[in-house]
């Protein structure tokens, strides 16, 4: 079976309604050109150079206004979204960074609260976000796939991708604002494509562009080929997926019969 996703590279900033725009700019092309689902970036609603106060100031439940607009998108194009968002959790001055999935029917299908955070690059984001309390991974299925959610840092950490492949994962969305710096980009592409050769898994890094985020949103197949790369500029672009392919792979590579550890 071959299923159409899109990726969605947004230039997201700390207009909300703007981002909210755009975001719904991307789903009705993803939808027109054919994509079951569309997923899009970390902070898709609300970004910054830098994580700030600013961000449990604008947060929201998921059931707010926000997240309400993503599910009317969702049901208005009948196409799955997916998007980071700022959640206010239960700590005064933290917010959640999570990601939500909503049906083409605008239900909610799954959301991740963000396990591993970015405080690396004198960048300090658990100042203001809180780590999800949950480490349980979180997969979710959409026309016949089955889909495991991780945002941005988690992609250093082979475990979570392990985790979500061992729950059922075909495809990894990895939704990203990936800060630049030295060696930045070459780490950001070679490690969605170590993640897809290990877990023998389609691995769809979503990045926000510059100049908060390096871009360069890709499709990543099950052998570690680049199928898709959106450069440096805000766009979506259609992919196919194929479950046949993923089932190939693994047959080819039985890696999961034969681990020890």
């Amino acid at each position: 079976m071959v299923v159409r996703i899109a990726l969605g590279q947004l230039q997201s900033g700390a207009d909300i309604a703007a981002n909210l725009a755009a975001i719904d700019r991307f789903a009705a092309e993803a939808a027109g050109d054919g994509a079951s689902l569309v997923a899009f970036p970390e902070y898709a609603t609300y970004e910054k150079k830098k994580v700030d106060a600013t961000f449990p100031q604008v947060a929201e439940p998921l059931d707010g206004p926000v997240c309400m607009e993503l599910a009317g998108m969702a049901r208005r194009h009948r196409i799955a979204l997916v998007a980071g968002v700022v959640e206010t959790s239960e700590e005064p001055g933290r917010a959640y960074n999570t990601l939500v999935a909503f049906g083409p029917d605008g239900g909610r299908l799954a959301f991740y609260r963000k396990i591993h955070l970015f405080d690396a690059q004198g960048f300090g984001e658990s100042t203001f976000i809180k780590p999800g309390p949950s480490t349980d991974p979180v997969v979710f299925e959409d026309g016949g796939v089955r889909f495991g959610l991780m945002t941005c840092y988690d992609l250093r950490f082979p475990e979570l991708a392990r985790s979500l492949a061992d729950a059922g994962a075909q495809v990894l969305l990895v939704c990203s604002s990936w800060v630049p710096g030295e060696h930045k980009t070459e780490q950001w592409l070679a490690l969605n494509a170590a993640r897809a050769i290990e877990n023998s898994v389609y691995v769809a890094g979503v990045c926000q562009a510059p100049p908060v985020s390096v871009g360069r949103s890709v499709l990543v197949d099950p052998m570690g080929v680049v199928e898709a790369d959106l450069g440096l500029a805000a766009g979506v672009r259609t992919v196919e997926v194929s479950l046949e392919t993923v089932e190939r792979v693994r047959e080819s590579f039985p890696m999961f019969r034969q681990r020890r550890l």
